[in-house]
């Protein structure tokens, strides 16, 4: 018997003929590199028939536990890395602009339009949170019109999505004012685990890695004529930093949630308990730069 990368040299090379006819070129080019890819995986790791199973059965069962709201294999790919690998390929990010990171699992279409300052939070329990800042684009000027839709976890690491069918919670979104500024009212996020019920959180926990994120608020940010972002703000001293099981942490989306008494809110209203700012300008790229 033959051994070493002669192994399925033929059915390789059979496969990527095959695929080679697709009627789409990109899908043609796609699939013969995935048919070699693969193929040199396995004849690295010289895999078994039972662990082809065992990958087979774990495909089927993240298929199977998806839905509306829970994207399995979204998180597969998080957590492998890849998802911040297709991030960083496909946005030439202009120096000044704001990093983008994954959209994660959790983001759910539709969320209600709110006022400047008004509660995304309502109904849940936490410590008060303004998040503030102004949206700018490369030139220091403001982009009035910018929609932020806004989500996150709730003060016990979960979010909406792992939830029974219910109304939209801590989640909005917000229209920034002609002068770039915006204001969104909510609760100070937890670092949570990511969810371990299911085919991945049984992977992460037989490889014993990292299964927690940092805390964050996610932000998917569009205006006319601008790239759309999709990034993150993470609590400056939060755990997980450094450990982010998505790979989706970076220093310049780092801020600090600064502790402020009762009182005036950058809403123009008064707050009755002690309550948190986080203040950050986000600068978007227009809509000239290209997928790369």
């Amino acid at each position: 018997m033959t051994t070493g990368q002669s192994v399925g040299a033929d059915i390789t090379a059979l496969a990527a003929e095959r695929w080679a006819g697709a009627r789409d070129a990109r899908l043609s080019e796609v699939m013969r590199a995935l048919v070699r890819h693969l193929h040199a995986m396995a004849r690295e790791v010289r895999l078994t028939e039972s662990e082809w199973k065992t990958a087979m059965s774990w495909l089927a069962r993240t298929g199977q536990i998806s839905d509306a709201k829970r994207a399995e294999f979204i998180l597969a790919s998080d957590v492998l890395g890849l998802s911040m690998l297709v991030v960083e390929m496909n946005h030439r990010r202009d120096p000044g602009a704001t990093p983008p990171t994954v959209l994660g699992p959790f983001h759910v279409a539709g969320s209600p339009q709110l006022e400047y300052g008004a509660n995304m939070a309502e109904g849940s329990s936490g410590t008060p949170l303004y998040i503030t800042g102004v949206i700018r684009d490369l030139h220091d000027q403001p982009v009035g019109g910018a929609v932020l839709d806004v989500w996150q976890a709730d003060a016990h690491g979960i979010y909406e999505g792992q939830l029974p069918d219910g109304d939209a919670r801590l989640r909005a979104k917000y229209t920034s004012q002609p002068g770039g500024g915006y204001c969104v009212r909510t609760i100070a996020p937890r670092g949570y685990s990511i969810p371990m019920d299911g085919p991945v959180g049984e992977l992460i926990s037989r490889a014993g890695i990292s299964r927690h994120r940092p805390a964050h608020v996610h932000f998917l940010i569009t205006a006319p004529g601008y790239e759309p972002l999709i990034t993150h703000l993470f609590e400056a001293g939060a755990p997980y930093l450094d450990t982010d099981a998505v790979y989706g942490t970076k220093a310049e989306l780092v801020v600090e949630f600064e502790r402020r008494p009762a009182g005036p809110t950058p809403d123009g209203r008064t707050s009755d308990e002690p309550w948190l700012l986080a203040t950050y300008d986000f600068v978007l790229q227009p809509q000239r730069w290209t997928m790369v």
